[in-house]
């Protein structure tokens, strides 16, 4: 699996040269394909040649595409991840509504502790104990909201009172960005593992493509959120937030980086899926 994270920002064209990455610009550079995990593309001016495209999915590269304005617009998933897809999305359709109804609990019980081990960690241990008590309290599928609950005391016990995620901001369009590369990194997972983004286990949107990664993602916003919260006037946050492929987890008792990580949660998540056992999921630290 590649381990590189390419940006490209300014007026280019890409194009495939002896299984390379040629960026053609003021200056020409070349990346070797199979060491390219990420390929991100923030202008709108940048051309991409089919031959490429085509040789970065054979790899697995996650292609993502920035509107006008920089943000991230879409991605491409390959139609293919895995020899034996045609299984796994049997599989998928058949997961049991009581075992999706534990895994999702699972799910949110680790996203608020996560969040409140984060509250702790800068201080806020009264709102971090309040998070610890919605924990005891969710039910099968959360029934009661008990995240949407810790979601208000969370933010505005890490960003203020006056904060509001639907403000146009720096830390929100920090959060936006963080998000969405979070959501391809799990999409690409998912993908990976043989099983199709469209069928969520708690989300169900029609018109939401990615409604498993969703799902998934949960327990990890907190790393973007913590990214966001140590933003200084002047940073650049779409590089701050790139840097989150640097970062290592302790995960079912090993040190792991990142994407690593990511990839051995979701494999526990499709076997408790699977085998009908929440307790096989395990938590980073």
């Amino acid at each position: 699996m590649g381990f590189r994270t390419i940006v490209v920002k300014n007026r280019c064209k890409l194009d495939l040269k002896m299984n390379y990455l040629v960026c053609r610009c003021e200056q020409e550079t070349k990346v070797f394909i199979p060491e390219i995990s990420y390929l991100i593309l923030e202008s709108t001016a940048i051309s991409i040649t089919t031959a490429l495209i085509s040789e970065l999915v054979k790899n697995k590269v996650k292609i993502i595409f920035c509107d006008e304005k920089h943000s991230p617009e879409s991605e491409l998933l390959p139609l293919y991840g895995s020899h034996n897809t045609s299984k796994k999305i049997k599989m998928q359709i058949a997961w049991k509504d009581d075992v999706k109804a534990r895994v999702w609990a699972k799910i949110v019980e680790m996203k608020i502790k996560n969040q409140s081990r984060l509250l702790k960690k800068y201080g806020h241990f009264n709102e971090g104990q309040l998070l610890d008590k919605y924990v005891e309290e969710i039910e099968l599928n959360d029934a009661t909201n008990r995240e949407g609950h810790s979601a208000k005391v969370y933010f505005n016990a890490l960003f203020g009172m006056d904060f509001s995620r639907g403000e146009f901001t720096k830390t929100n369009s920090a959060l936006n960005y963080g998000y969405t590369i979070l959501l391809s990194c799990f999409n690409r997972e998912i993908v990976k593992c043989g099983y199709i983004t469209q069928l969520g286990i708690w989300h169900k949107n029609e018109f939401n493509d990615f409604n498993l990664g969703c799902d998934l993602m949960e327990p990890f916003r907190p790393l973007i959120d913590e990214i966001a919260l140590n933003l200084q006037e002047n940073d650049d946050f779409k590089a701050k937030m790139l840097q989150i492929f640097e970062k290592q987890l302790k995960i079912c008792d090993k040190l792991q980086y990142f994407e690593n990580a990511i990839s051995i949660y979701c494999q526990r998540i499709f076997e408790a899926l699977e085998e009908g056992d929440a307790r096989l999921i395990c938590n980073y630290e």
